[in-house]
């Protein structure tokens, strides 16, 4: 199109001298008669034309109204064609009527249309004015239609500077549309200043430009300052609003309440916001299945609500819409899009589950348990296996002895009654049961005439069979003495036939006995005794001994029961003491406490008498006994006893004079506490007591062995040297032996220094060594050096009161060296470290 402004008044002021424009102003400016909106030469129908500001005449208007019906105005100024228009005379003019129903004011507002070889003389025009006038380089407001259909270039306005008076002036433009994208879009004329549009322009694309314009001279002079021009792109009506979805889905409750929120809807729409282009109108134009309409869609908001609370999911469980919106308000010209709605219809608990029969007749064999007997069917028409269509059972009446159960099959909804507790057809021959039937989820309606559980009879008849007999009841007790005589006879456990009540035909065996006392009469029950009753045994429990019995009929068909035997109790036992060693701290106490119990029944029992059994005067001289309950006494001693343990005979006497003796053992020690005296009972009392590990025996064993063949190796080692010619070890090789006899007492031993004795000196003073060392020699000291030197043999050199060994050849000869040179050297390197290691392991086994 070929419009250049969407609503320009007809009064180009900017740039006039203040003078010239007072004057323009009040000869030709009315905002509120005359606009002008330049557009192309043809015009098709429903076409926008431009915008007016109609506040400017009126600010609320409640009548909008052309004078020219090929046009049409919205609220917000929007002039569109219903027709299309022709300008032959390239201008048309029209009025717009403007009425306030309220404030009875009305205004009339002047609409001029130009086209182009109009719009060209007004250029024209105006080129003459300025230049009459002085003008000034500053910006003019200009705007553009968006997707123009030309003809192009399209002039949209015209540049000028107040040089141009003095200067030739050159303009230029840069900016985006002219060197940047997009691309020569805009161009200027360089002498006129006149600026062309080349193509239509998208305003989604491109809202607005901004141009930098400039003037020069040929020779480069530049006499203003950039000049920033602002083209806006006029919205028109080109985009379709758009669903966010195309098939929308909403639940919505049965039975809700008129104007329920079923879900809301939303469109967008890329046209310029807060403009008509994009005042968007939602609505229904179809339901499925058609009426009654039971749905409403809010025209703004896109809110569907319902118009009805007869939502019914059990009739109709969906319903599909078909929404529309559409721009332009909703007028009929504006542009719409659909879309589809599904709605489907929640459950609620609207519906009761009822039998499907009001009375059920059923029977099952007495005895009988954990059977199913009964199904019972319901019906509902809520949702299948939601909790609204879920049944529960309750047995309400008949099933006060707790016989029965009934309970839900998940899969049918069905109600299984069974026996949980055998029936008795000898007591009931037929039982009526009440059965009530509700769902998991409450029931929504409250309603007045109808109760809301459904109930249904249940006969239920009891088929007598055949028993065998009972054990009632199955623990039975007898009373007998204790320490009765063997063979005593009493009565024993009883079992009936339940058809007759009678005991007759009955057969008894004894199950469990576990002392074996008792004997049961196959024919009668009845039980004898077979081995003293003991009160006190360990299988006796509270006076009580069971034993268990088998009743047989001639069919073979049994029961158990228990026997109790109630042992009545006889003072056969004396009191004791059970606690038979006490301890008492002397440094903290003097005293003892001993108890004494009886384990006959408390009628022959304490209170307990206590005295000292002793004909040892020595006794009754150091110990003393005092009461102090009726089952309790003190110990203390006199006369100062010595740490140690004693031995005190007491005797205990119960109320009907049985007594016992018991050998108190009293330990009387150096301690704080008792478990002080316990712990370190040895060093406290005297009495220490030294045990050795198993691994200290198992060391010594082994010392033991080991010196055992020490001294066995020592004496082949001797007797082999008393045989042949003494050898020396090769470590004693290049050493002498430098023996001294000096007097001192001693015999004919000669120790070592180490504390072993190693050899035994003969007459012939020929010895074997078993460590080198000094020793002693009877009748005098000896002396032993070791000197260096080659192959040497010991020799007594001296006289007889002082005698000199020395390893030298004084009178024998040389000694060549054999298989026993290693003898002496070898054993000692081997047991003198393990004799040292198994003596220390020995010593710390016997202090662990």
């Amino acid at each position: 199109m070929a419009a250049t402004g969407a609503a320009r008044l007809r009064c180009p002021t900017l740039g006039l001298p203040p003078l010239l424009t007072l004057a323009i102003l009040a000869l030709a400016c009315d905002a509120c008669k005359e606009v002008v909106l330049q557009v192309p030469s043809e015009l098709p129908a429903e076409k926008f034309v431009g915008r007016v500001n109609l506040k400017d005449c009126l600010k609320s208007a409640n009548l909008i109204h052309p004078s020219d019906p090929d046009f049409q105005v919205l609220e917000d100024g929007s002039v569109f064609t219903t027709n299309s228009v022709v300008l032959s005379s390239g201008q048309r003019s029209f009025t717009i009527w403007l009425f306030n129903s309220d404030s009875q004011e009305e205004r009339q507002l002047s609409v001029h249309l130009e086209g182009p070889v109009e719009v060209l003389n007004k250029k024209l025009h105006t080129e003459k004015v300025l230049s009459r006038a002085k003008r000034r380089w500053a910006p003019i407001p200009c705007s553009m239609l968006e997707n123009s259909l030309g003809p192009f270039p399209l002039f949209l306005q015209q540049i000028q500077s107040d040089t141009a008076q003095n200067y030739t002036i050159y303009y230029s433009i840069r900016g985006p549309g002219v060197d940047r994208e997009p691309l020569n879009l805009f161009y200027v004329e360089r002498d006129t200043g006149n600026l062309f549009c080349t193509g239509p322009v998208d305003r989604e694309q491109y809202e607005s430009f901004e141009l930098t314009a400039f003037a020069t001279t040929p020779d480069g002079y530049t006499p203003e300052y950039p000049l920033t021009l602002i083209i806006k792109v006029e919205d028109e009506n080109d985009n379709y609003p758009v669903f966010t979805k195309t098939l929308y889905s909403f639940t919505v409750l049965e039975n809700s309440a008129v104007g329920s929120v079923v879900g809301e809807v939303c469109a967008t729409d890329n046209d310029e916001p807060d403009t008509m282009h994009t005042r968007l109108r939602y609505s229904i134009l179809e339901q499925w299945p058609s009426p009654p309409t039971l749905f409403s869609m809010h025209p703004t908001t896109g809110v569907i609500t319902t118009t009805s609370s007869q939502l019914d999911r059990e009739l109709i469980d969906k319903y599909q819409l078909k929404i529309k919106v559409q721009d332009m308000d909703g007028q009929y010209f504006g542009l719409q899009t659909t879309a589809t709605c599904i709605i489907t219809i929640g459950d609620v608990n609207d519906n009761l589950p009822t039998f499907t029969r009001n009375v059920y007749v059923t029977s099952v064999e007495e005895n009988t348990v954990n059977v199913e007997i009964l199904r019972l069917t319901v019906q509902d028409k809520d949702l299948v296996n939601s909790p609204n269509w879920r049944a529960n059972y309750t047995i309400l009446k008949g099933n006060e002895n707790g016989n029965f159960k009934i309970a839900t099959d998940p899969q049918t909804n069905e109600g299984i009654l069974c026996v949980v507790k055998p029936l008795n057809y000898e007591e009931r021959q037929q039982v009526t049961l009440q059965i009530g039937v509700v769902n998991e989820a409450l029931y929504t309606r409250e309603a007045s005439a109808r109760s809301p559980m459904s109930t249904a009879t249940v006969t239920v008849t009891v088929k007598d069979v055949d028993e065998g007999p009972e054990c009632i009841p199955p623990a039975q007790t007898v009373r007998i003495q204790e320490n009765v005589p063997v063979g005593t006879r009493n009565d024993g456990y009883k079992a009936y036939d339940p058809d007759n009540r009678s005991s007759s035909g009955i057969r008894y065996r004894k199950l469990s006995d576990p002392r074996g006392w008792v004997r049961v009469n196959e024919d009668s029950g009845s039980i004898t005794i077979f081995r003293t009753l003991d009160r006190e045994a360990e299988t006796v429990r509270n006076g009580i001994y069971n034993i268990t019995v088998l009743a047989l009929d001639a069919d073979g068909r049994s029961c158990t029961g228990t026997l109790g035997i109630i042992l009545e109790d006889v003072n056969d036992n004396g009191p004791f003491i059970p606690k038979q060693t006490v301890v008492i701290c002397k440094a903290t106490m003097s005293s003892a406490e001993i108890v004494a119990v009886d384990p006959d029944e408390p009628v022959n029992g304490p209170p307990f008498d206590f005295s000292l059994e002793s004909s040892d005067s020595e006794v009754r001289r150091m110990w003393r006994l005092t009461r102090i309950n009726d089952t309790a006494a003190r110990l203390s001693y006199q006369n100062d006893p010595s740490f140690g343990s004693y031995v005190v005979p007491i005797r205990v006497t119960d109320r009907l004079g049985l007594s016992s003796v018991t050998s108190l053992n009293v330990i009387v020690c150096d301690c704080i506490t008792e478990s002080d005296c316990t712990a370190r009972s040895g060093e406290r009392t005297g009495y220490a007591d030294m045990r050795l590990g198993p691994w200290a025996i198992l060391a010594i064993l082994l010392g033991i062995a080991l010196l055992f063949c020490i001294l066995f190796t020592l004496v082949c080692s001797v007797s082999q040297t008393t045989k042949q010619q003494k050898i020396l070890p090769d470590d004693l090789a290049q050493q002498n032996l430098i023996v001294s006899n000096t007097e001192a007492p001693g015999d004919d031993k000669v120790y070592s220094t180490n504390g072993f004795t190693t050899q035994t000196v003969g007459a012939s003073g020929q010895a074997a060594f078993g460590a080198v060392g000094g020793g002693v020699k009877g009748g005098g000291q000896e002396t032993i050096e070791m000197v260096k030197g080659g192959h040497q043999t010991l020799e007594t050199c001296g006289g007889a009161g002082y005698h000199h060994h020395t390893l030298d050849p004084c009178r024998g000869g040389h000694v060549e060296v054999d298989n026993y040179r290693y003898t002496y050297s070898e054993w000692h390197n081997f047991t003198q470290p393990r004799l040292g290691e198994e003596t220390i392991r020995g010593h710390t086994l016997i202090k662990n």
